[in-house]
């Protein structure tokens, strides 16, 4: 302690120590205020001269540098991928991030796309509905894929690079793996197709239809040169070839065949001439997807009215991009390409789930068909009242399951009543609890453009029972010139 002090009286001797902040008494040295010591962190090379004056924060290294620990101020690195392969502090690389809007989510979620690109890793964000990331992905020379009216369009009956990596696979000798892919190709677009007619309809596809449309899609794929589209798979079920009359059940009557493909025809129909779903889906793919570099989907230019449409929208992407993926590692596991590894980011996960029955088990199944190693996942919605607010208990258990088996949780600010839901998936102490509910409250009354409200950028890591990381996400000044999500009413102001 700094200050001039008289001699110790005599009682003061005999090799007592002073107390933390001085003397106490006249002339003596305490201090009213005692100022916080300065954080440094370092390795034992350049710091070793201050030991044993230095505590260690405890939080993971591995990983990309999110921001500082609110309690002890020590930087924070976190990623999926980087906390299961390196610091194998998590058992699959997948991340589920929770939180109010406005309070930061896409940011923290960019913070890790870009980060993970400066690693090696290839960033796909499959759905990017506002748009969050594009001005992220443009920075890092990645490709940006507008979809929508007027933008470009997604042919969901394209296989993408899975006809050219068969054909190369059988050519090198691995006909086992070409025939992997090719059947890989086939389930993502019979459940996409699927898919789609389930959002048209509101109620699921039967058992005998969904059978129709992968028989079709055979019958399709050995009479189609080309790129099919969704024009030729309505006409192969106008056809009624035998391959697709056997799994009608039609019991060799063609009126009972047309009665039961009846429904199914009208929906194919609808998403061909442009129904409620528009026609973005059954026109040729504007603009092929790239394996080797950072990808956006942008569907921003769908109507934020238009639920439907940009859940069609979300699913079709995230079955491109895992189809992309899994061709990607099909062909790094036999040499005939070098091994990559890729984080895809699913936002807006509720939109895709509440439109329609059975839309967990869709989701699930595009999410379930990719070869898990080597690529990491962040699915990202609101609150649990988005997965609480599914149709039927079926579909809430299987989304809370999306939760239950992600390696990390990140939450942001949440309200109190979100709590009792969270803490049955994701084991949080009281503490922790009010923590995030205290980030959920918004700014006070007198707050301005520059006063941000208490939550924000304020998120909490948790792993498994494990105590939870709090953290301030800190942007670089680059990052917060590409990460203003708001800009369109920030400009107006300037």
């Amino acid at each position: 302690m700094t200050g001039r002090t008289k001699p110790r009286p005599p009682e003061r001797a005999g090799g007592h120590r002073p107390p933390a902040r001085g003397w106490w008494g006249r002339g003596g040295g305490q201090s009213k205020v005692l100022d916080g010591p300065v954080l440094a962190r370092g390795t034992t090379v350049q710091v070793c001269g201050l030991w044993p004056w230095v505590v260690g924060a405890g939080t993971p290294r591995a990983g990309v540098p999110l921001g500082r620990h609110l309690d002890t101020g020590a930087t924070v690195c976190a990623d999926p991928i980087s906390w299961f392969r390196d610091a194998r502090l998590i058992a699959n690389p997948s991340l589920f991030i929770l939180g109010l809007p406005g309070l930061g989510k896409s940011t923290v979620s960019r913070r890790m796309v870009v980060g993970l690109a400066g690693y090696g890793v290839v960033p796909m964000v499959l759905g990017d509905t506002k748009p969050d990331y594009v001005d992220a992905i443009r920075a890092i020379e990645g490709q940006v894929i507008e979809l929508g009216p007027g933008r470009g369009s997604l042919n969901v009956l394209d296989p993408g690079e899975s006809s050219g990596a068969a054909a190369l696979l059988r050519d090198a000798g691995h006909p086992t793996e070409a025939a992997q892919v090719e059947a890989d190709a086939h389930s993502r677009r019979r459940v996409i197709v699927s898919a789609l007619i389930a959002i048209l309809r509101k109620a699921p596809v039967s058992a005998i239809e969904e059978s129709i449309l992968g028989q079709a899609l055979y019958v399709l794929d050995a009479r189609h040169p080309g790129v099919p589209v969704l024009t030729d798979l309505l006409q192969v079920i106008r056809d009624a070839p035998d391959r697709v009359r056997e799994v009608a059940v039609d019991r060799g009557s063609r009126q009972r065949y047309d009665e039961i493909t009846e429904a199914l025809e009208a929906a194919l129909l609808s998403l061909v001439r442009g129904g409620r779903l528009g026609d973005m889906f059954s026109r040729p793919t504007s603009e092929p997807m790239r394996r080797d570099r950072p990808v956006v989907y942008d569907i921003s230019g769908l109507p934020e009215g238009e639920q439907d449409q940009r859940a069609a929208a979300l699913l079709a992407c995230w079955s491109n991009g895992f189809a992309t993926v899994n061709v990607a590692h099909t062909l790094a596991d036999v040499g005939l390409e070098p091994r990559r590894h890729y984080l895809t980011v699913m936002d807006e996960l509720w939109q895709a789930l509440r439109s329609g029955p059975a839309m967990v088990d869709r989701t699930d199944a595009l999410t379930r068909l990719n070869r898990t190693i080597g690529t990491g996942t962040i699915f990202i919605t609101h609150t649990m009242a988005d997965l609480a607010s599914l149709a039927t208990e079926e579909d809430r258990m299987k989304a809370r399951g999306f939760i239950e088996r992600a390696g990390m949780v990140i939450c942001g600010g949440l309200p109190a009543h979100e709590m009792p839901m969270l803490t049955q998936v994701v084991p949080m102490s009281r503490r922790e609890e009010t923590l995030l509910a205290s980030w959920a409250t918004p700014p006070g009354w007198k707050s301005d453009r520059d006063t941000p409200p208490p939550g924000m950028g304020k998120f909490l890591v948790k792993v498994g029972g494990r105590a939870g990381i709090p953290l301030q996400v800190e942007l670089t000044a680059t990052e917060a010139g590409i990460h203003d999500t708001s800009h369109r009413w920030h400009e107006a102001e300037r």
